[in-house]
């Protein structure tokens, strides 16, 4: 048997001890490939999409699982200790329960070519952790046990992927992407401030640069929840982007994740817009609102995009934008 699934009554944790049949290395280089998490994470009847993950402390990653309806189902955490090839213990959130999370510690011990993997999962809760137990935890276990199997037969997987400092290095260049900071001091409560960018009819009173207009804004305001939005130019053409809340601390602070999409909200390349096929996938925005005395200083913060003329071009758009915005408030 290649899986032990254990579940003690009334104990808030869970453990599964996974007998795979390739070296130790080759199994955690496996875990932790973003290229190949969709040939075995989760379920085989839901397709995998991977919408970062950067393997190093700190680094963070995000996950959808997609049915053949098009029903999409969010997963996401953070890297709490990477060692390699021995250990990692991450966090998790399922995105249709947020605020419950889980931590997770994997680890990997060798005997002869064989690897034994013993994941811990502690929950907040035994009631949170039967839960889960409910949804079918056990089953899942045990069918990521044999799709790892079946993807490491004749360690064929080595061949296909880079070593794990190769992609420490591509995380880390990603984080030191360059980043954009505005500040502004807004002659309104932050209260207002904050509607603007959270009620989607005040949006679209400001979205986008000078000329432009924004005839569509959508927003699940809650974290783990998806925007959709869109600015159209002076010739008529449309610019869609979405992403999904990371933290919403109203009316302080709002942070989440922006990409370029069609107008379905299905994420596409910078490229589908004519801009550079090296350009960034996904970005992050961070905004922050201070009182300081019936006013609102403003900052703003657009990281993980290139340097140079994107950056440029950014800076510019989010100035004019922000004029709009104090226009609004008028």
């Amino acid at each position: 048997m290649n899986t032990e699934f254990t579940a003690e009554p009334g104990k808030p944790f869970v453990v599964v001890t996974r007998t795979i049949h390739a070296p130790r290395e080759v199994v955690f280089k496996t875990v932790a490939d973003p290229t190949l998490i969709p040939h075995w994470w989760g379920p085989r009847r839901l397709a995998t999409i991977v919408v970062r993950m950067a393997v190093i402390n700190g680094g963070s990653w995000r996950f959808l699982q997609r049915d053949h309806e098009g029903k999409e189902y969010g997963f996401h955490g953070v890297y709490h200790e990477v060692i390699y090839p021995e250990r990692l213990v991450y966090t998790m959130e399922y995105e249709g329960t947020p605020g419950h999370v889980s931590l997770n510690t994997d680890e990997f011990t060798e005997n002869d070519g064989t690897t034994i993997m013993t994941s811990t999962t502690l929950f907040e809760t035994v009631e949170e952790r039967d839960q889960k137990l409910s949804w079918g935890m056990e089953e899942g276990a045990r069918e990521i046990t044999n799709r790892l199997n079946e993807l490491l037969i004749g360690n064929k997987v080595e061949e296909s992927m880079g070593t794990i400092m190769d992609m420490e290095m591509k995380a880390m260049k990603k984080q030191d992407q360059e980043c954009i900071t505005i500040t502004r001091t807004i002659n309104a409560p932050r209260e207002e401030v904050w509607k603007l960018w959270t009620d989607p009819k005040q949006y679209m009173c400001w979205w986008g640069p000078k000329d432009f207009t924004s005839p569509y804004a959508k927003f699940d305001l809650r974290q783990g929840g998806k925007y959709l939005s869109c600015m159209r130019g002076p010739d008529g053409k449309e610019y869609w982007d979405t992403g999904t809340y990371e933290e919403i601390s109203a009316p302080k602070k709002l942070v989440y994740t922006d990409s370029f999409a069609d107008e379905k909200g299905n994420i596409v390349p910078p490229s589908y817009y004519g801009m550079g096929s090296d350009e960034p996938v996904e970005m992050s925005v961070q905004l922050t609102l201070d009182d300081i005395g019936g006013k609102t200083m403003l900052i703003l913060e657009h990281c993980g995009m290139g340097d140079g003329e994107m950056l440029d071009q950014a800076k510019e758009g989010w100035n004019q934008s922000l004029d709009k915005l104090e226009q609004c408030l008028g």
